[in-house]
């Protein structure tokens, strides 16, 4: 299924668009297309993509009876967020023991990173990312600030306290940045939790 909005193109640093993104990942990702598939930010937005795929797909699978209508430009919004997210940005630097050699990982990877945080919570789509402070210098305090969208029926304050948490593990563990706050902020909720009552707990 694909999920493109041809109202706004929006193109990635690599010249690749979204739009583009979407019509390949909808052909099943054949032919097979180099400068898409060793494109690290064309392969950042196809997992993206094929995560908001998957669950437009459940949506429509599901009893529309029990559906309220998604908010007004709410797919738009998701595919806007995904093709900011992915563009490299700055380049965030990582420790290493030796001063004359100096790494980094881009800002795009790190907000992919993020994004992927959704990928292991079910019934819930990370909308727009930020990473704020001066994150291109080692050490500096940085906040990070994310909207989510969640399934119907899901609860709100365990799950945005599990998202929260997930991130600040995964920046701990794959970056270097001084993160003193995860601030996550429900904005939508789409569809509804099909998974039962007791299975929640």
């Amino acid at each position: 299924m694909a999920v493109t909005d041809h109202s706004t193109t929006r193109a990635l640093d690599c010249g690749k668009t979204i739009e583009e993104l979407s019509d390949y990942l909808a052909m099943d990702r054949i032919p097979y297309d180099p400068t898409i598939e060793t494109c690290p930010e064309c392969l950042n937005a196809l997992h993206a993509l094929h995560q908001v795929a998957q669950l437009s797909r459940d949506l429509i699978d599901d009893d529309a009876a029990h559906l309220p209508p998604p908010p007004a430009g709410w797919l738009d919004a998701i595919m806007s967020s995904i093709h900011n997210d992915v563009r490299a940005g700055r380049s965030l630097p990582l420790h290493h023991p030796d001063p004359r050699v100096q790494l980094s990982i881009t800002e795009g990877a790190v907000r992919a990173l993020l994004r992927s945080v959704s990928d292991q919570i079910p019934g819930t789509v990370i909308g727009k990312t930020q990473i704020n402070g001066d994150a291109e210098q080692l050490g500096a305090p940085v906040t990070i600030a994310v909207t989510l969208s969640i399934a119907w029926g899901t609860p709100m304050t365990p799950t945005a306290h599990d998202v929260r948490q997930r991130i600040y593990n995964a920046l701990t563990e794959h970056t270097h940045l001084n993160v003193t706050a995860v601030n996550v902020t429900i904005e939508d909720i789409h569809g509804h939790d099909t998974t039962p009552r007791e299975q929640q707990s």
